[in-house]
């Protein structure tokens, strides 16, 4: 008996793979193609690094990016993926094994069949082939393209976990900012208005000013004492966050700046949807998804036909350790299996039922992730576009109650103007001021959100 022709079955093989599966086709986007006529176009956003340019918050940002758990645990999820991928790929090429043995067996002369006692040793050296499916209908393949998009699809959510930590980072580092200048607003009012209570008191002890008077500073004094304490509390929560976010937070970063000195563009550009939602980490990562899930039916599908394995070894052997090697040693076996399914109680309709089931479930996915984000950009486009209106409006008010407050003290000094019109200068000032903070922040943290909705820039950074 001839050797086999080795060269013949890797022929067989390469030219096997006749895939059973649908082809894969991006649904369309259940969209509309722009969030308004007029939004510009934009290629991509930039790094993360030029979009928050103020130096203390990407510290804060790279030590979240470096400490974070939760990241650590995404990331981890994208080794375990990729290494499942490696696992699931290595069943496309043979598995060889060098094997060496030997074998010894001693037999009765009355079970010999010879008439005395049979002593047989055998040496075994040799390369198996370990069952290897030749790929006929692509079953192997699909299961590998499947392992291939799952890896794809954690990595990622990991790369989108990492964006919407980069966004959540620069909010709360917003919100603390924000919560710091309307603290130092509170305490330079608790001050004024302490100051003017003890002067009224005085004033009220030589009969110059009234008890009316003396009540209404002491309550104004009051009010801002519970207001400070409000806003301790607040910025001691945000304070809380971003420590959770950022890991570990060191005490030799760099000064920050004030709101109005952050520097980041707030008019961001926006392009088509289909641009701009489909290179959203999550939405790719739902493809992916989908990708698998398509696959898989391909492997399901391939398992109602016949599958053919291969199984063989070729060596050497000899009953003497020492003739292992010489002419007329050579040894091989080839085991060529034909299985086909008869009867599995329906398991192979129930597989290819589950999987055309799960590729709808993938779909429907896909589509709502996609419009759950065009939601998620028009929202803070609009509020984008609001505070910022918002904020325009506040910085005149703010500007008018401190005319109107300098107007009033003149007024009162001379004369003409009851304490109870300062004292509500006052508060129409402190409230303009606190609300210009506050709504500056709010514009501030909905850009940084606007940034991880259509996807930032860290597609290109990471490739």
């Amino acid at each position: 008996m001839s050797k086999p022709s080795f060269s013949a079955v890797a022929l067989v093989a390469l030219l096997s793979g006749c895939a059973m599966g649908p082809d894969y086709v991006r649904p369309e986007a259940p969209v509309p193609v722009r969030w308004a006529e007029s939004a510009p176009v934009v290629a991509a956003l930039p790094s993360w690094r030029s979009f928050f340019p103020e130096p203390r918050l990407q510290a804060l940002i790279g030590l979240a990016l470096e400490n974070n758990r939760d990241l650590r645990i995404a990331t981890a999820r994208v080794a375990e993926a990729r290494a499942q991928y490696g696992i699931q790929s290595a069943d496309r090429l043979p598995n060889v094994d060098l094997a060496a043995g030997r074998s010894a067996s001693r037999t009765p002369a009355d079970l010999s069949g010879i008439g005395r006692q049979l002593n047989v040793q055998r040496y075994d050296v040799s390369a198996n082939l370990l069952s290897f499916e030749l790929d006929f209908w692509g079953r192997v393949r699909s299961l590998n393209q499947a392992a291939l998009a799952s890896y794809l699809a954690s990595e990622e959510a990991q790369r989108a976990f990492r964006l919407s930590l980069i966004a959540d980072v620069a909010n709360a580092y917003f919100s603390l900012l924000a919560t710091e200048e309307r603290v130092s607003l509170a305490r330079v009012t608790v001050k004024s208005r302490g100051e003017t209570s003890e002067l009224m008191e005085q004033r009220r002890r030589v009969g110059v000013a009234s008890d009316l008077d003396y009540l209404q500073a002491k309550g104004a004094f009051e009010s801002a004492r519970s207001d400070l304490a409000g806003l301790e509390r607040s910025r001691a929560v945000a304070a809380n966050l971003l420590n959770l976010l950022v890991g570990n937070m060191p005490q030799n970063l760099a000064p920050g700046r004030a709101l109005r000195e952050q520097g980041m563009a707030i008019d961001v550009a926006v392009g088509l949807s289909s641009e701009v939602l489909l290179r959203r980490p999550d939405v790719l990562s739902a493809e992916q998804r989908l990708i698998a899930a398509n696959a898989n039916i391909g492997a399901a599908r391939a398992a109602f036909l016949p599958r053919i394995s291969l199984t063989g070894g070729f060596g050497t052997a000899s009953s003497a350790l020492a003739g292992l090697f010489d002419a007329g040693s050579g040894a091989w076996n080839f085991q060529p299996m034909l299985r086909l399914p008869l009867f599995n109680a329906g398991r192979n309709e129930a597989n290819a039922d589950l999987a055309e089931a799960r590729k709808i479930i993938a779909v429907a996915e896909y589509e709502k992730i996609i419009q759950q984000a065009f939601r998620e950009v028009a929202d803070l486009l609009s509020a984008r576009e609001q505070l910022a209106l918002q904020l325009a409006a506040q910085e005149a008010s703010e500007r008018t109650q401190a005319a109107r407050l300098s107007l009033t003290e003149a007024r009162y000094k001379g004369g003409v103007s009851s304490y109870l019109e300062v004292l509500d200068a006052q508060r129409e000032f402190y409230s303009a001021q606190q609300g210009v903070v506050q709504t500056r922040g709010s514009l501030l943290a909905t850009v940084a959100q606007l940034y991880k909705a259509l996807g930032g820039g860290e597609y290109e950074e990471a490739r």
